[in-house]
């Protein structure tokens, strides 16, 4: 077998649920192994089997009863704690993200040229229906004012991302909820990490989104990702140092 992007690295990845029984099964089935060498699964308080399926399909589940995104993935990390990878790799666990693509995000970092990679449905494509308008304009927002901000141009806050283990911790990620995805773009940007975004697709989710799935889960995710960038510029001002290169024009408007 031929090496390919991510050879040498040792990537764990870390995949949030809550009652995803039905769309964990091709997930991790997708995850190419190597390079990934391990599977996290942080259930965070399903009611369903999530956790047998897991189990089943070789991932190591972590319970985090307190319900939120990021308290999913700060348990998770947590546990990678006692031997971590060189590499995290983040992914949902409603296979809108498309595992097979994980060595695009893993490539930038394995030849040194990035710290931290960001799977662009903006560069890629994602798939009609796969994200409301709500969602878009949101997102839309969000990202020029990272650029504008903190000197980072993006084109997505999408949730499939890579990152060193070493800039991980230094970023000390406390956001328990909606939040975790610009909290972690924000403060790369102030640490300076080489940033860039690949090109990922996207897909419609299995099952019902528990956020976007519903007006007052958008609204909140939205105030959430919004007052995020503004506490913090507002705390702290504009980042000493500019993180990487930008990422390729994007023509993903709402």
């Amino acid at each position: 077998m031929t090496a390919g992007p991510g050879a040498g690295l040792v990537v764990d990845a870390v995949i949030p649920a809550l009652n995803e029984e039905a769309s964990l099964p091709a997930v991790l089935a997708g995850l190419p192994r190597p390079p990934v060498r391990r599977v996290v699964v942080a259930d965070n308080g399903s009611t369903d089997r999530t956790g047998e399926v897991a189990r089943a399909r070789g991932a190591r589940v972590v319970l985090e009863p307190r319900r939120g995104y990021g308290s999913a993935c700060l348990r998770a990390l947590e546990d990678l704690r006692s031997d971590p990878p060189d590499v995290v790799l983040f992914l949902d666990a409603d296979a809108s993200d498309d595992p097979s693509e994980a060595p695009r995000l893993l490539e930038p970092i394995a030849s040194g040229r990035a710290d931290f990679v960001i799977g662009s449905r903006a560069l890629g494509g994602a798939e009609p229906g796969s994200l409301t308008p709500a969602q878009r304009f949101g997102n839309w927002i969000a990202t020029r004012l990272l650029g504008a901000l903190y000197g980072t141009p993006c084109t997505d806050l999408g949730p499939f991302r890579a990152i060193r283990w070493s800039s991980l911790e230094a970023l000390r990620m406390r956001d328990p909820d909606f939040g975790w995805t610009v909290e972690m773009q924000v403060k790369a940007a102030r640490l300076g990490l080489r940033q860039v975004e690949v090109p990922v697709s996207y897909r419609r989710r299995i099952g019902r989104s528990k956020i976007s799935g519903t007006v007052g889960g958008t609204l909140r995710a939205g105030t959430k990702i919004l007052g995020t960038i503004a506490l913090d510029y507002l705390r702290c001002g504009p980042p000493r140092r500019r993180a990487g290169p930008a990422p390729a024009k994007s023509t993903w408007a709402p």
